[in-house]
């Protein structure tokens, strides 16, 4: 008498596939951002200074990356040191640092959307432009279920 094989887990299956997903893509972001100079993480910092109006609070970066204080802080040390950012005093209260773009940090982010569009075609190409949107689709969907704005 034979076992019967066993019944595979379809969400575990997915979900490794997500993760290998991620991995891949993380590595390929890491590949095109290499040129540039930064890391993914200094990569999102700079995209999320970028969306404020003004020089947004170190408190208000880590709030918006989900992260603590002292990882924004690591993450402007290196972006300061580079010249892409600076720390400014608050007009109001001078317990408070806000971080601005430099020059070198708007070039940059020039810099970094073309690295981003090369590592999407690199993860994407195998997918035509139906598939591309079903996919888009089914992301946002996975992705406005959690808060939080897009970096």
């Amino acid at each position: 008498m034979t076992t019967p094989s066993p019944v595979p887990d379809a969400d575990g299956v997915l979900a490794e596939q997500l993760l290998r997903l991620t991995r891949r893509l993380q590595r390929i972001q890491r590949q095109h951002l290499q040129p540039v100079g930064i890391t993914p993480a200094q990569a999102r910092l700079l995209r999320v200074v970028a969306q404020y109006d003004g020089a947004p609070r170190m408190a208000d970066l880590a709030d918006r990356l989900e992260v603590v204080p002292r990882a924004v802080t690591t993450l402007v040390d290196g972006l300061e040191a580079g010249g892409r950012v600076r720390r400014v005093p608050d007009p109001t209260n001078r317990r408070v640092v806000r971080v601005e773009l430099t020059d070198l940090g708007r070039t940059t982010l020039r810099e970094l959307r073309g690295a981003r569009r090369a590592a999407a075609e690199d993860i994407l190409a195998p997918l035509t432009a139906e598939q591309r949107e079903a996919l888009g689709g089914l992301l946002s969907a996975l992705t406005d279920g959690g808060a939080g704005p897009a970096c």
